[in-house]
């Protein structure tokens, strides 16, 4: 009985990842394909549609302002988000719980009433309609993501150790800065991997705010709203692929700061 569970929820797993997968996978097969519409199987392999993405001037300058967008916002997000994650572990004050609500707002508000919102504001400052947009609510939807990582490796800190090196001399930005942040350092990296993997796949806020500043991925979105082009493919296989490596960069350094510590719990 036990096995054919097991078979069952192997084969519901695999199931789920087909269907999850099976388009991305597509996507890379028809991005290789020397056919001007899909088709299977393809007629034959090139890279003429990467080519024609490398000479497009549009898209080049579109990956550009992606690349720095996504730069800039994961090291804003991430200072922010650990100063609210530190926060959150260090100090006890009213109203503590409506802070770490609204701090992991962003990501649960539809996308699409976060950017007219983030776009109205922008307008009533003058700041809308570039990449400093992009980067501004970019990093708004990101310190969420750059907090959680960080407030789960504070929580996994002994409170007594930042005590400890106050007792021994060390003024609060000593501590901070030889007990809290190498403690933190595999969560801080994680932080900037995640985010910048999250501002670097993101189109709909950035359509909003960007006015001209296009992006890599509001750059595709106006591929697809006029006629269909095989650069699609190339462009979303080549999002992904960054996408994708961020982020198993960033669960690497949990996993491998998480079985270090293992390690050294059992050593202990």
């Amino acid at each position: 009985m036990d096995r054919t569970i097991a078979i069952l929820l192997r084969t519901y797993t695999a199931a789920i990842l087909l269907l999850v997968f099976a388009p991305i996978i597509v996507s890379f097969i028809f991005s290789f394909s020397v056919d001007r519409f899909p088709t299977l199987p393809p007629s034959g392999y090139s890279l003429q549609w990467y080519q024609a993405i490398w000479s497009d001037i549009e898209v080049k300058a579109a990956a550009q302002r992606t690349l720095i967008a996504g730069l800039v916002t994961s090291v804003l997000a991430t200072l922010i988000g650990f100063g609210a994650a530190y926060t959150d572990y260090r100090y006890d004050f009213f109203g503590k719980r409506l802070y770490l609500a609204m701090g992991f707002m962003p990501p649960l508000v539809p996308i699409l009433i976060l950017g007219l919102a983030m776009l109205f504001f922008l307008a009533q400052v003058n700041l809308s309609g570039g990449l400093h947009s992009v980067i501004i609510a970019h990093t708004v939807l990101c310190i969420p993501f750059a907090t959680a990582v960080i407030r789960l490796r504070l929580s996994q800190m002994d409170a007594s150790l930042e005590a400890a090196s106050w007792n021994l001399g060390a003024t609060q930005w000593q501590a901070m800065r030889h007990v809290i942040v190498p403690f933190c350092l595999p969560a801080i990296f994680a932080a900037l991997f995640v985010t910048a993997a999250v501002s670097f796949d993101e189109f709909a806020i950035a359509w909003f705010v960007s006015g001209l500043q296009e992006t890599l991925p509001v750059r595709v979105l106006n591929f697809v709203q006029g006629q269909a082009s095989p650069r699609i493919n190339a462009i979303g296989s080549f999002t992904f692929t960054i996408s994708i490596v961020l982020v198993v960069i960033a669960q690497l350094l949990l996993l491998r700061d998480g079985s270090g510590r293992t390690s050294r719990k059992e050593q202990g």
